[in-house]
């Protein structure tokens, strides 16, 4: 049985949808698995031990090349990746994203059985000969699980599960490289992230060291402008874990820029890798924290993934579709009327501003203590 699965992008929709995976390799474990994911996630992927095959969708870099009067190279390339996608026979394909981009795919995909939601979100509902209901009210990994459900049942929407239950699966894979990668950007860092005398080389070795629990990652930056929280803010409360927590601090982000500005507003010292790690490097750096501090965003998920407590500034977005999945995370929002309003821009963006540095430290305090990595007396 040959299966495709659609899920193009981003970072945290592409972890939502890895337990999915795991479930069909449990109900399918001789079927031949292909994902079609874009460039941005693709990391996420690779080697992934329920994958037969990835097939890389560089679309924004086809369309960045087109507008710019670049026309024969992304039309070869496009070319070649129409050819791979029907290059075989899928009795089974899956659209997790739901919109034009990934329901243009599962139609050239030729696919027998072609699986989407039931919905008319830029008409991708079109595209399918069998759907399912999109219940919005589910936290995003249970929404992609229901399609597993659904296979499980014969393809009806009621009755038991006939596949082996199990609890959500985060596969990611993390070799030596990047814990060799990740020991090297920390090298020389130990009396920063006051892990001297804790075994400075446990990030070195490869595994979760002496070193676990020593550092909070801090992720300040997000794609919505609507889901920043001030700079200002992030500064005072990197120096607040640094002074009275005495815990080192990680700035983490996919460019150095905005945390740049971050560490420059500080008065103590942090480690800012800023755009130096990749995707499955900053997965080994997160899995290495006691905490991470993040606004909604990919590394988010990459956090919980690996299991790592995060504590999550949301706004306008809905932490119950799209939080921190699994126990012991912590959600601060401020509790405006108008939230979620899922907005990408906002004149105010009241909703982030009105959360208050004290009330993301207290809340950072009470998880490190619970963590025991502080006593609570500090």
């Amino acid at each position: 049985m040959n299966i495709l699965l659609v899920k193009l992008s981003a970072i945290g929709d592409v972890i939502h949808t890895l337990p999915a995976l795991a479930a069909l390799r449990r109900c399918y474990p001789d079927a031949d698995i292909t994902w079609v994911v874009e460039e941005a996630a693709a990391d996420l992927l690779s080697g992934h031990p329920d994958l037969n095959r990835i097939l890389v969708s560089r679309r924004k870099t086809w369309m960045k090349d087109l507008r710019r009067g670049r026309i024969l190279a992304p039309l070869r390339e496009m070319h070649a990746f129409l050819r791979e996608l029907r290059g075989r026979h899928y009795d089974l394909v899956i659209d997790f994203h739901g919109l034009l981009k990934s329901a243009v795919i599962v139609l050239f995909s030729g696919g027998k059985r072609k699986l989407g939601y039931d919905s008319l979100q830029e008409g991708s509902g079109l595209f399918y000969n069998e759907k399912i209901p999109e219940k919005m009210g589910k936290h995003a990994v249970d929404r992609y699980l229901d399609f597993v459900r659904y296979l499980s049942r014969g393809g009806r929407n009621d009755g038991e599960t006939a596949c082996p239950a199990a609890a959500p699966e985060f596969t990611l894979i993390i070799g030596e490289e990047e814990r060799r990668r990740v020991a090297f950007l920390l090298q020389g860092q130990a009396e920063i992230l006051n892990i001297a005398d804790k075994g400075g080389e446990g990030a070195q070795s490869g595994g979760r060291g002496k070193s676990k629990g020593r550092f909070v990652a801090v992720n300040p930056v997000a794609f919505w402008e609507t889901k920043l929280w001030e700079d200002k803010k992030f500064a005072d409360l990197c120096d607040r874990i640094r002074r009275e927590l005495g815990i080192g601090v990680i700035l983490t982000g996919d460019e150095d820029g905005p945390l740049d500005r971050v560490k420059a507003l500080m008065k103590t010292e942090v480690v800012n890798l800023g755009g130096k790690t990749t995707l499955r490097e900053l997965a080994f750096l997160y899995s290495e924290a006691a905490l991470v501090i993040t606004t909604d965003t990919g590394p988010m998920h990459l956090a919980a993934a690996v299991g790592t407590p995060v504590v999550a500034l949301f706004g306008p977005t809905d932490p119950a579709r799209t939080g921190p999945y699994g126990p012991g995370h912590r959600i601060i929002r401020s509790g405006l009327d108008c939230m979620p309003c899922f907005r990408k821009q906002c004149e105010t963006k009241s909703c982030m501003k009105e959360i208050a540095v004290e009330e993301v430290f207290a809340a950072t305090k009470e998880m490190l203590t619970r963590e025991g990595v502080t006593d609570g007396n500090q």
